[in-house]
């Protein structure tokens, strides 16, 4: 594919994310696509998960994580310059103030409800509306118009989508957005084993960021079977049989660290 091929598909897909605010309309390559480009025009390591999926009134979204908010503190110099708390009707109420690197600055609330809460359950309870009110102001100041992960519990009906480590066996394996019939009859071979690829690649990155390993470990397993090629990730670096050696490494790995856990 050429640069002004990928160009133009990154921005029609770019245009029916903005247009629809849906991803369940994308297809898994589109889906990764869409993940790392948004990651990359926000300088954040997509191996560490800085996004998850969420089913809010009929559409697929993101919100962020707490490495989204961190590593966006770390880009921007986000800096939190006061925090004020109050209580009103039962409902514990931080204020956060925020100042980024050039000077700009924001203000951000977090609330939970505290009434009858006593001893730990409060003081806990005290804590989330301060990393609320934090995170909030951060997404808020670098001008990321989206739910952190602390508000998600919070709202009537909403279910998270783990498209990470699941099923009985604890594979890898990522869930796939189930393609119309008649795609699946015209595809050719090519396309067939470029979204298998995708699929396989998408498990990878859920398994980096499961097994919790460093950029470089990362690095080290994905050249170790791509036979020296880079950059991780690249679905253009990898065969599907090394990229499936690597998937199956990785699940060991997982597989033997759950059952250490056990002992």
């Amino acid at each position: 594919m050429t640069t002004t091929e990928m160009a133009t598909n990154s921005a029609g897909l770019l245009e029916r994310v903005v247009l629809g605010g849906d991803l369940s309309k994308l297809s898994a390559q589109d889906r990764l696509l869409y993940y790392r480009e948004l990651c990359q025009s926000l300088k954040l390591n997509p191996l560490t998960q800085p996004f998850q999926y969420l089913n809010l009134s009929g559409k697929l979204v993101l919100y962020a994580r707490k490495d989204a908010t961190e590593q966006l503190r770390k880009q921007h110099g986000v800096s939190i310059t006061r925090l004020e708390g109050t209580t009103t009707e039962g409902v514990y109420v931080v204020t956060a103030y925020a100042k980024d690197s050039t000077g700009r600055e924001d203000v951000a609330t977090g609330a939970v409800a505290i009434e009858n809460l006593k001893g730990e359950t409060k003081a806990n309870a005290l804590l989330k509306a301060e990393t609320k009110a934090k995170r909030r102001v951060t997404l808020s100041l670098c001008g990321l118009g989206m739910l952190d992960e602390t508000e998600v519990e919070t709202i009537p009906g909403v279910q998270v989508v783990d498209l990470g480590v699941a099923g009985p066996h604890d594979n890898l394996a990522i869930t796939e957005t189930v393609e119309e019939e008649g795609d699946r009859l015209f595809k050719t071979p090519e396309e067939e084993e470029r979204a298998e690829k995708v699929a396989v690649l998408e498990s990878v990155a859920k398994g980096f960021g499961a097994l919790k390993l460093t950029a470089d470990e990362q690095k080290a397993k994905w050249l170790k079977h791509s036979g020296g090629q880079g950059p991780v990730l690249d679905p253009e670096a990898i065969t599907l049989d090394a990229l499936n050696a690597l998937l199956g490494e990785l699940q060991t790995l997982y597989r033997a660290a759950k059952s250490r856990e056990k002992k």
